[in-house]
Order: C-alpha cells, then sequence, then structure tokens
C-alpha cells in the first residue's frame, strides 16, 4: 500500500522527535550523574551556609503541622511559629540535658574502664595463646615484621570542644532565626507557590507534592518518635534492673541513636557491651545488656515499626543506606540524623513527577512517563493544602 508524502513527513517528524527527546534525557542523565558525585564536596566544604538550610527546611515541615494547629485555634500567626519553635527546642534540651549530664559523671570513669576492657582482652588472648603465636609465625614466613609504631599527638577532647563552641553555636542561632522565619513566612511560600504557577494543573502538582512532603516527614518523624521514646523508657527500666548505672541516660542515649537507621542501634550495642565488659565483674555478665538491648531492637525494627508506620513509610533499605553513607560522608552526624528526612522528601517528589525508567532507557523506553506533570483527572483540586 503506498504512502503518501505528509505521512512520510509526519513519521519522520516523530522519529526525529523521539531522537530529540532521547537526546535531552541523555544529557539530563549525565548532569543528574554529575550533580550527584560533585554536590558531596560543594555542601561539604560549604556546610556553614547549606547545613542550617537543609536542617531547617527539614525542621519547618516537621513542626509547621503544629503551628496550623495553633494558628487554628486563634493565636497570631507569629505566635504560634514560635511557640512551635520553642516546644522543639524545650524537647530538644531535655533530651539532652538527661543524657550529657550523667555522662559527663562518668566521663572520669572511662581510662579505668579502658584498663579493664584490655584486661578482660589479654586474659582473652591468653587463652587462645596459640592463635596468635601461629599469627606471628605466618608473619615470619611472609616476611612481615612489626615495625615501630609513631604516634602523632593530637588535640585533646577538651581543647576540639573549645575551637568548635563557637561555630557550633552560630550554626545553631542560625539554623533557629531560619526555622522561625520560614515557619513564619509558610503561608506567603504556599500562595506564592501555588498561584504564580502558569498552568492550574501545575498548581495542583506543586500542591500534592507540598502536602506529601509535610505529611510524609512531620508523620514519619512524630511516630518515630514515639516508637524511640517508648524504647528509650524501656532501655531505661533494663538498665535499673540490671544495676548499670545511670540508667536514665543509656535510656535516652538509645532513643536518640535509634533516629539513625542501622547504625545508630549497632553503635549502640557496641557501646553497651564495652561499658558492660569494663564494668562487670565477668564478661558474660558484661555482654548481657548488649545482648538484651539487641534483642529488644530486633523485635522493634522487624514487627513494632513495620506494623505502626504500614506500607506508606517503607522504603528500599538499599536506598536508605546510600542515603545515610551519603550525607554522613557530607554532614557527619547531622547528616546522618537527616538522611531519612531528605529520602523522603525525595521520595515524595518523585511519587507525583515520576521515577526516572533508568532500566527501561538504555532499551529505548522514555526517561520520564508521558503524563508526569499532567493533572488526573479524577483529582480535580483535593490536593490543595489550607492556608492558615
Amino acid at each position: 500500500m503506498p504512502v503518501g508524502p505528509e505521512a512520510t513527513a509526519t513519521r519522520r517528524r516523530k522519529a526525529f522527535a523521539e531522537q530529540e527527546l532521547r537526546l535531552i534525557s541523555a544529557l539530563v542523565l549525565i548532569l543528574g550523574a554529575g550533580l550527584f558525585f560533585a554536590l558531596p564536596f560543594v555542601l561539604s566544604i560549604g556546610s556553614v551556609v547549606f547545613l542550617p538550610v537543609v536542617t531547617a527546611l527539614v525542621m519547618t515541615i516537621m513542626l509547621s503541622p503544629l503551628a496550623d494547629k495553633l494558628a487554628a485555634w486563634g493565636l497570631p500567626n507569629t505566635l504560634a511559629s514560635l511557640i512551635a519553635l520553642l516546644t522543639f527546642v524545650a524537647i530538644l534540651l531535655l533530651a539532652l540535658l538527661l543524657i550529657l549530664q550523667p555522662a559527663v559523671d562518668l566521663f572520669d570513669r572511662v581510662p579505668a574502664m579502658a584498663e579493664k576492657v584490655a584486661q578482660r582482652f589479654s586474659e582473652f588472648q591468653s587463652e587462645y595463646s596459640w592463635f596468635t603465636l601461629t599469627a606471628e609465625r605466618l608473619a615470619m614466613l611472609t616476611g612481615q615484621t612489626t615495625g615501630r609504631e609513631v604516634v602523632l599527638a593530637s588535640p585533646s577532647v577538651i581543647q576540639q570542644l573549645a575551637f568548635a563552641t563557637p561555630s557550633v553555636v552560630l550554626e545553631t542561632l542560625l539554623t533557629l532565626l531560619m526555622t522561625f522565619f520560614m515557619i513564619e513566612s509558610r503561608v506567603r511560600m504556599r500562595r506564592h507557590l501555588l498561584l504564580d504557577r502558569v498552568s492550574f494543573g501545575t498548581s495542583i502538582k506543586a500542591a500534592r507534592v507540598v502536602r506529601e512532603m509535610q505529611d510524609r516527614v512531620a508523620a514519619y518523624i512524630f511516630t518515630v518518635a514515639l516508637i524511640n521514646g517508648c524504647i528509650g523508657v524501656i532501655v531505661t527500666l533494663g538498665a535499673w534492673a540490671l544495676g548499670v548505672q545511670a540508667p536514665v541516660m543509656w535510656g535516652g542515649l538509645a532513643a536518640l541513636l535509634n533516629f539513625i537507621p542501622y547504625i545508630g542501634p549497632l553503635l549502640m550495642t557496641a557501646i553497651l557491651a564495652l561499658f558492660g565488659i569494663g564494668t562487670a565483674e565477668t564478661a558474660f555478665l558484661g555482654i548481657i545488656p548488649a545482648v538484651a538491648y539487641l534483642g529488644l531492637h530486633a523485635v522493634e525494627s522487624n514487627l513494632i515499626t513495620p506494623s505502626i508506620l504500614g506500607a506508606r513509610f517503607t522504603m528500599n533499605p538499599v536506598l536508605i543506606l546510600i542515603a545515610l553513607s551519603y550525607f554522613s560522608w557530607v554532614w557527619g552526624v547531622f547528616g546522618a540524623l537527616l538522611s531519612v528526612p531528605i529520602l523522603l522528601m525525595l521520595t515524595a517528589v518523585f511519587d507525583h513527577v515520576g521515577k526516572p525508567n533508568l532500566v527501561g532507557f538504555v532499551f529505548g523506553e522514555p526517561l520520564f512517563p508521558a503524563n508526569a506533570f499532567e493533572l488526573d483527572e479524577d483529582e480535580p483540586a483535593s490536593g490543595l493544602p489550607q492556608a492558615a
């Protein structure tokens, strides 16, 4: 069947448009990969600027529902924003005081505990001296010799704290100020985001993204905080029952470290094991608190937390570990605490905009779905958030 010149031209234009779209998608992938690998260096070098901004953004998303609730009760917007921020700061300071005060008292006992731990390991090594002798013989056979170790003097902990305190105080004040002004201007920011769009469908899409980010981050942090608070209470009661000193400190430390997925519980287990071995009469008795906490964490992470959070907050563990290592590399401990909220915000955006089809793109499929930015017809305006 002969094909007319108009159909041939249309087919050529369609093929050219597909090739152009694929070329643009490839450029987007290259730019995204370059940004992914270059961004940590920029964020790390400029952490004084970027870390307060990201922290303030996460805190704003987390505290905005509380400020909206207070404003709905008739409080002025400025006062509601200030009360929401002060409530969070008071809870954080109370938790830190419960942990830091007993920790300072136990700090003087760290050298004695370290010496006792070394003694335990020397006793364990003497019981398995044949293993050490075998290792020495293997080292002699392979020609490896133990050279003289050179240890460079480093600043003490007190000196490091003295140098770090001014910058920490400055960044903390900057973060709190930015958080207050972001919470106070949340209504204007929502209106600007929604009403200044070119099309109504884009406004609805933006509204849904904002609402989903706020709901996910706030609900996740609130739910996980309740679960971790219960974990802290159980650890406190368990430490008190086992006769461990400063049980409130151990409960608070367990609650805070449980905010860091995977790494936090492992670190808590290691701390309990070292502390127990360094203070108990025998190594078997010293390892009991760590084993008990590990069992508690296994029940909480596999049964309690999944049943409460449900499928809405279920994320790929590989993505969590990537986000944890990525932001820990950039911002250290603060990056580890912010990794899951940032990942929740990104997943909320991708759920509405569309996830990139990386595997399908290799085989010729589009990178993003064609209707990623189109408005669903069955939900015309339900995504608009209520302005306070």
